[in-house]
């Protein structure tokens, strides 16, 4: 990744203001003793960016930091240095989006582009995992779409594992017509089916993202389908069904048990809040790390 001194100096203006925002006098009088703070270190939590709008990065990495999250998932290459600063990490990077993946073979090329670049540069910086998508079936026929899908990520798997980042295809629900909150047509919206397609791919280093919200809606069973793909899955995600709004119980899924569900398993990735937050943001995360800190 090639560094301007302009982004040079971007980056460490941006650290600096998110260092002197966390000094410690700072934070001993922003209400210190009015937040919970991870401490059992079970789940490794995560927290995604998009949906907490409008908080910015650096305010995220700040309450992380505060709140005892490990991570700031799905940013840029660009922020990558200011998380370390500050202890954190980047969980999964972004790459292509999901308008876009594996299904339609026309797509490959475009997908396989970005990726081989953020494979690249999660190696350099230590980034564990990078995001992707099978796209759209537009009319495909199922059978083609897995074919399309297994064959795409099998050219992207040799880099992975030479690499060892690790390839993360979401399954997304395809039931919700509300913009962020469902994908109409979306192909990778079965967990079984994605599961599949995984272990036709056959590499440790191509698995699935399980958002918890998306399996919700397609599938229930929650629980029993994280304990038996355990060994596929290389990252969670949460939010509330119906709407995903909060974790708490004004929503359907019961969280802590789930949380529980996933460290009997081994799991020693990360979990990545991506509600949509209601009310107060900041609250909300907290109130949502509470929870999944068991």
């Amino acid at each position: 990744m090639k560094t301007t001194r302009r982004s040079a100096l971007q980056t460490a203006a941006t650290i600096a203001g998110a260092a002197a925002v966390l000094s410690p006098s700072k934070v001993r009088a922003a209400d210190a003793g009015d937040f919970y703070v991870a401490k059992n270190g079970r789940i490794n939590q995560s927290v995604v960016t998009w949906n907490f709008r409008p908080l910015t990065i650096p305010d995220l990495a700040k309450w992380s930091v505060k709140f005892g999250i490990k991570s700031v998932e799905l940013v840029g290459p660009e922020h990558w240095p200011m998380l370390k600063e500050l202890g954190l990490k980047c969980a999964i990077a972004g790459s292509h989006g999901f308008a876009k993946g594996f299904a339609q073979k026309d797509q490959h090329a475009e997908c396989l582009k970005v990726l081989e670049q953020r494979i690249e540069q999660c190696a350099t910086h230590g980034v564990p995992s990078v995001i992707t998508f099978s796209g759209f079936r537009k009319g495909l026929d199922p059978q083609e779409a897995f074919k399309n899908t297994v064959e795409g990520l099998k050219k992207i798997a040799p880099l992975a594992e030479a690499k060892k980042v690790t390839v993360a295809l979401e399954m997304l629900n395809s039931k919700v017509a509300v913009e962020m909150k469902g994908h109409p047509d979306y192909y990778a919206d079965n967990m079984d089916v994605s599961i599949d397609i995984l272990k036709a791919v056959g590499s440790p280093y191509v698995k699935v993202l399980y958002d918890i919200y998306h399996v919700q809606i397609m599938h229930g069973d929650v629980i029993a389908r994280l304990r038996k793909y355990k060994d596929y899955i290389a990252h969670y995600h949460t939010a509330g069904n119906p709407g995903r709004n909060e974790i708490d119980d004004t929503q359907e899924i019961n969280y802590p048990p789930i949380m529980r569900a996933i460290a009997e398993t081994g799991y020693t990735g990360y979990v990545g809040q991506e509600f949509i937050p209601l009310r107060d943001h900041v609250k909300s995360l907290n109130e949502a790390v509470k929870l999944c800190d068991v």
